[in-house]
């Protein structure tokens, strides 16, 4: 799904996709009881998927009337954090905040130990995130075009890193890769901080990578921006053109998060949890937040948040069966 059509799909008024009113529902009204466990499957301060969490948390404690605790659980690509979540109690105290990584894993594993679609519900989109391609200094480029061309100059030679096999990072880059026809060699890390420190080191040519966790290196100028992975330029960084400007035409990525819970949660509390959701992301403090991160905010019903992970299942399972993608 463009992001275009992503941005007028999350523009749709409350009135017109939130789900059947359920106030009365006992679960409803009981919940929350107690504190909420958000569970965050990567560790803590370890990309954009933990800041956002922690944005959230903020504001939404409050809302909720108890304490959220942020529960970092990493391991397996996300799989440690997921499996904890459905073998929880399905009473909406204990929630996924999740990412591309959750739905892609069955395109990558055998023997997962849960099912994406029969055991997760989906409540809301958190956020929309698009992606930076950012070099070190020392690469002789100054564009994508000039990216592209030095790879194709060089066959081999160029190296790129990310969070690992399956992470949104890696498979934004070998989109790139496929699309470019261009020779570049992966070095999978334990997660994107790691592999941002050895690009800022010099051992590694360029990433794709989120805008949050590379804005501050670029302005210090630690790392240069080529080209940003939206259909747009970003206000944080205006003067960055779009990957599709400056020498891949077509090529668009986001990175996402979102809100999950296990699927026999009562629908009464999901109803809730994305009722509230909606209302805080909407809110002007919230998007002014998201906005200085690179991010944009979501908050669509959970039957559109369905449709979209399909969506973005579906199309990143496809990449990883054509290029036959084994974890390392």
């Amino acid at each position: 799904m463009p992001l275009l059509a992503r941005r007028r799909f999350l523009a749709l008024p409350l009135a017109s996709i939130v789900l059947p009113p359920l106030a009365r529902d006992s679960a409803a009204q009981a919940w929350p009881e107690r504190t909420v466990r958000l569970v965050v499957p990567f560790p803590s301060g370890a990309g954009a998927l933990d800041i956002m969490a922690r944005l959230l948390v903020h504001h939404l404690a409050p809302t909720l009337g108890q304490p959220i605790i942020i529960d970092n659980r990493p391991g397996g690509g996300g799989i440690k954090g997921a499996e904890l979540v459905i073998r929880s109690p399905a009473d909406g105290h204990t929630i996924l905040m999740g990412n591309l990584s959750l739905v892609v894993n069955p395109y990558l594993l055998t023997g997962l130990p849960y099912d994406p679609v029969a055991d997760f519900m989906p409540v809301t989109l958190i956020n929309l995130a698009p992606l930076v391609v950012v070099a070190h200094p020392s690469l002789p480029v100054n564009s994508v075009a000039e990216l592209i061309a030095f790879a194709k100059a060089w066959p081999g030679q160029l190296n790129y890193g990310s969070g690992g096999i399956g992470s949104t990072p890696f498979l934004a880059t070998e989109l790139f890769r496929s699309m470019a026809e261009i020779d570049v060699t992966h070095v999978p890390y334990r997660g994107g901080a790691p592999a941002l420190a050895d690009l800022v080191g010099g051992r590694l040519s360029f990433m794709i990578e989120s805008v949050s966790a590379t804005l501050a290196m670029v302005k210090a100028g630690r790392l240069k921006a080529l080209g940003v992975t939206a259909d747009h330029r970003l206000p944080l960084m205006p003067e960055i053109p779009t990957v599709s400007e400056t020498g891949l035409p077509d090529y668009e990525v986001v990175g996402w998060n979102g809100l999950f819970v296990p699927r026999e949660t009562p629908s009464s509390i999901v109803d809730r949890l994305f009722r509230d959701l909606a209302k805080i992301l909407r809110s002007p403090d919230v998007r002014q937040e998201m906005a200085a991160l690179g991010a944009e905010p979501g908050g669509n019903a959970p039957r559109e948040f369905a449709a979209f992970v399909r969506a973005e299942a579906e199309r990143w399972g496809s990449l990883i069966q054509e290029k036959g993608f084994r974890p390392d």
